[in-house]
């Protein structure tokens, strides 16, 4: 049944709009070089955390067809009563939509380094970056978009919900990425490991709190 709902997840993303969060993220790095000039040396030194600030963006966008189409049309119901647990269709939807969110991500950042000036060993460590954070970001926008399904204005108030807490996260990838520090690099990983871990529980609590 879990595998179900990834194909389902995956299907409804692709017969959507799943290339704009990774347009949106080659924009954001597009008009890095714009912001702060030409100079080549301080757009290395900034590039990993520009990268890290597009693909943060980026993963709010489709924050409000993750969640809330199900709750409405009764979907979450049906799953409950053949007795899926709401754990499950949280782990679904966050595997679907970093399926959907995360390769295309990497692919898009190889473009994304190139225009904010980073070389190939600080492009390498930023996709180690980011193929490490992805899971985490997709995790934490599944559970923010349960946690304000139902909600007027659910977009705006996941973006308050969400940037905050993906600060550890962005910290420690913008600093991966930068330099390639042995310690930012566990330190990131554990965090997007508790991030991943803890989310479906998050998730499955939020839908269970909505339907009561």
């Amino acid at each position: 049944m879990t595998g179900a709902l990834v194909a389902r997840e995956v299907r409804r993303a692709i017969g959507g709009a799943a290339w704009l969060p990774v347009l949106f993220f080659v924009l954001v790095a597009a008009l890095v070089p714009f912001a702060v000039g030409p100079d080549a040396k301080l757009l290395a030194r900034i590039g990993g955390g520009a990268l890290w600030i597009a693909a943060l963006t980026a993963a709010l966008l489709p924050i409000e067809r993750l969640v809330e189409p199900d709750r409405a049309d009764g979907t979450l119901d049906q799953l409950s009563l053949y007795r899926v647990s709401e754990e499950a269709v949280g782990f679904a939807k966050i595997v679907g939509h970093w399926l959907t969110f995360g390769p295309l991500l990497l692919v898009a950042a190889v473009p994304g380094s190139l225009l904010v000036g980073l070389d190939g060993p600080a492009l390498a460590r930023a996709l180690v970056s980011l193929a490490i954070g992805t899971p985490a970001l997709a995790a934490l926008a599944v559970a923010v978009a349960a946690l304000t399904s139902g909600l007027t204005r659910a977009g705006a108030l996941a973006g308050l919900l969400m940037l905050p807490l993906a600060v550890p996260l962005l910290i420690f990838g913008a600093t991966v990425a930068g330099d390639g520090g042995g310690g930012a690099l566990k330190l990131e990983a554990a965090v997007a490991l508790l991030i991943v871990a803890g989310a479906p529980f998050v998730t499955g609590a939020a839908i269970r709190a909505a339907r009561s």
